[in-house]
């Protein structure tokens, strides 16, 4: 019983912050899926950065950046044009850790896409907006490549590790980042209804003048563009500032209010004959600028992946501290039953998204792992981003009411996750972009198909998803109406085949039991019963030995 002199401004029952730990050390699964695919090498560099990205300062950043939102200037005081874009302090701390370890440039540098998203994977978990600018940066050096003479005097400034926010010329700077601009108001994802022109200068230039609905990052110091040029839909490069260090003609009108992503400013821009310049030949847009939109979509996969964690890893926390009913949360049958599905789902997606990365390592070399990315960047961005929002609804629910307020980053994650989803298009475009790849670039399907056969044998659930993969796609005149039925059977086929070489058998054989039988549930915790479930938690996030 509670006398007189009882603390009632002490709250009881509480779990302390989940902060000072080492987010890479404490996910078994990440660690394992890194090794097993050859990504020996970073793994003290991950270790390192994993302890930085999980510090109480770090996640006070994401906080901050998040609270205090990017404010639009377009003009000073004397009425000239600025077009500057102003971000909290803790955006730029974020933004100098993550280039300073090389988020952005260490694929490039160490001929490695595994470290490129072990390190994204962990910063993501800190803040989504900030990873955006740090994703296109990378994402753009393979477009600037196509032109020699661009990629000699851009990639010094996009591989250097050091954040200059200076609005400044590039040319005096000491790194630069890059963003996007292809949707316009009329079209969206039909970006050949763009109606942005581009007037030829000679030499490669061109005057660009139109308007985009959505410029991703619009603090960068260039822009990959979209528009139409006298031979048709083209890339150019369009920088803040001309090589004579005018500052160009590209005026940005607002930044958007959205549901989530809110450290990252978004905004919309107009072109009045803005200096540009081409990558690659006229009526090659797509093509070229796809170049970059093939590795966001990667990393769409992967930060979808690294969301899902962060929230899972909440919801871990909170019911190994909370206690009810006399014993911990963690311990209660049902609340183990959701956690422990939960964490196959960031086990399996963890499994998919660096499965693709080294993939994507492989086709340096391996023309079949080419065409193998080829579909399975679409067939990843498209499950990850999916199965990412549901999952966080329901971490959510286990952390309760105070999941559910601002004080926790539960909302914030839960905001976050579905720009993944939309983002470098939408899951139609994904599904449909399988589709395409399977009938325009048939080796894309074959390196697909031999891939599956190696498969063959591994389990009996496996084999009967293939079958039934293999019976929708002889259904040759409803392919488009079962696009996302096939991209479902395929993805849950590779997460499978995945889980099965690396992870341990148990958690393997729980997998296909749980998304592959007949009898499996539709909703989180319906599980079947096993000594397997605990060890599941414990492997996605560990609460002793992972903190600091």
């Amino acid at each position: 019983m509670l006398t007189d002199d009882f603390d009632f401004t002490r709250s009881l029952n509480q779990p302390p912050p989940l902060e000072n730990y080492n987010s890479f050390t404490s996910n078994e699964a990440l660690r394992q899926a890194l090794h097993a695919y050859g990504g020996e090498n970073v793994q003290a560099q991950a270790e390192t950065f994993g302890a930085i990205m999980g510090s109480a300062a770090m996640q006070e950043a994401g906080t901050l950046a998040n609270q205090h939102t990017p404010v639009l200037n377009t003009h000073d005081r004397f009425g000239n044009r600025l077009d500057v874009v102003e971000f909290h302090p803790a955006y730029h701390q974020m933004m100098t850790v993550a280039m300073r370890h090389g988020v952005h440039s260490i694929s490039w540098i160490s001929g490695s896409y595994l470290a490129h998203s072990v390190l994204s994977y962990l910063k993501q978990q800190i803040d989504e907006g900030s990873s955006c600018p740090l994703t296109m940066t990378f994402a753009v050096v393979p477009s600037l490549q196509i032109e020699p003479g661009i990629a000699e005097e851009w990639l010094p400034l996009v591989l250097s590790n050091e954040y200059d926010a200076r609005h400044i010329p590039y040319s005096e700077k000491k790194g630069c980042t890059f963003g996007m601009a292809m949707t316009e108001p009329q079209g969206g994802s039909d970006v050949r209804a763009n109606i942005t022109f581009a007037r030829p200068l000679g030499g490669g230039a061109y005057a660009i003048t139109g308007r985009k609905w959505f410029c991703s990052a619009p603090m960068s110091d260039a822009f990959l563009v979209l528009a139409q040029a006298p031979k048709g839909l083209s890339c150019f490069l369009v920088p803040r500032f001309t090589p004579d260090g005018e500052k160009n003609k590209l005026y940005f009108q607002r930044l958007k209010n959205k549901l989530g992503n809110r450290s990252n400013a978004s905004g919309e821009v107009a072109f009045h004959a803005a200096w540009g310049r081409i990558i690659g030949e006229e009526g090659r847009g797509i093509a070229n600028i796809m170049e970059m939109v093939r590795h966001t979509r990667l990393d769409c996969a992967i930060g979808s992946a690294a969301t899902l964690q962060r929230a899972v890893a909440e919801a871990i926390h909170h019911c190994t501290f909370r206690h009810a009913f006399g014993k911990p949360l963690i311990m209660q049958p049902l609340m183990t039953n959701v956690l422990a599905d939960l964490c196959l789902e960031s086990e399996a997606a963890i499994a998919l998204a660096f499965r693709l990365a080294k993939g994507f390592d492989d086709a340096r070399t391996d023309e079949e792992a080419l065409h193998f990315t080829r579909i399975a960047t679409a067939i990843a961005k498209f499950w990850n981003t999916k199965r990412a929002v549901l999952g966080l609804g329901e971490a959510l629910e286990c952390i309760g009411g105070n999941g559910y307020v601002e004080a926790s980053i539960m909302p914030r994650l839960y905001r976050d996750v579905p720009v993944n989803a939309i983002w470098e298009g939408s899951g139609n475009i994904q599904a449909l972009d399988v589709l395409r790849a399977m009938q325009k670039e048939p080796r894309s399907m074959e390196a697909l198909q031999h891939y599956f056969e190696k498969a063959r044998g591994l389990h009996a659930a496996l084999d009967k998803q293939l079958y039934q993969l293999r019976q929708i796609l002889a259904r040759t005149g409803t392919l488009e109406h079962n696009a996302r039925l096939i991209v479902e059977k395929m993805a849950l086929a590779m997460q499978a085949v995945e889980l099965l070489r690396i992870a341990p058998p148990a958690v393997a054989e729980l997998f296909c039991e749980a998304r592959l039988s007949e009898g499996r549930g539709l909703t989180w915790g319906t599980l079947p019963e096993g000594k397997t479930l605990h060890e599941v938690i414990r492997r996605t996030h560990l609460q002793v030995s992972g903190h600091i």
